[in-house]
């Protein structure tokens, strides 16, 4: 498969997501702040969603900016990552709707450490494809920032059965992280 087909698709998908998530947002049905107080919740959950789909997009362009070859265990750890964020919009509605309760909150968690993990491995094999001593490997690293990320997940998702508004915080605390840009995939690829 071509390269450039693979980032068309992958575009795609995370643009439907995108808008799928939007459509759960339902408008109050009243007029007044406390009408709008209800859905709060979802609203806030839709933007930390928004967030991550928009983090993952960024983040997938330069990954696959950087691969030079496409083959199958690529395509299908890109789909297997595409899978994980295709739930967004379900966990996002149901997150939302259900903001104080444990399991919701935690299947939320689940599924952002589910993608973290399908992320890492489509990152892994783009990386041994371009070999140990590319430009991609010595930019990427030992991603501490990925491994750090899915253990605040991980430990998220356990939180959630405490004190849900605990695991919402490591969620939003985890995006605004991933908020700071990391140059060094940037710098590596100049040229690329």
């Amino acid at each position: 498969m071509e390269k450039g087909r693979l980032e068309a698709f992958s575009d795609g998908v995370f643009a439907i997501l995108i808008t799928i998530t939007v459509l759960e947002l339902k408008a109050p049905h009243g007029v007044s702040l406390s009408d709008l107080a209800s859905v709060l919740p979802l609203f806030l959950n839709y933007v930390l969603s928004f967030l991550y789909l928009g983090i993952y997009w960024n983040n997938h362009h330069h990954l696959l900016k950087a691969c030079r070859r496409i083959h199958g265990g690529i395509m299908w750890a890109n789909l297997h990552l595409l899978f994980w964020l295709s739930l967004f919009p379900f966990v996002t509605d149901w997150a939302g709707e259900n903001h104080s309760a444990p399991l919701p909150t935690a299947i939320y968690g689940a599924v952002l450490f589910l993608a973290s993990v399908a992320y890492f491995v489509l990152q892994y094999l783009i990386v041994t494809e371009q070999g140990c001593d590319s430009k991609l490997a010595a930019a990427i690293g030992r991603d501490w920032k990925g491994k750090l990320s899915s253990l605040l997940y991980a430990s998220a998702i356990l939180a959630a059965f405490l004190q849900p508004w605990i695991a919402q915080a490591v969620y939003a605390l985890v995006a605004l992280f991933w908020l700071v840009p990391d140059r060094r995939l940037a710098q590596a690829l100049k040229g690329v």
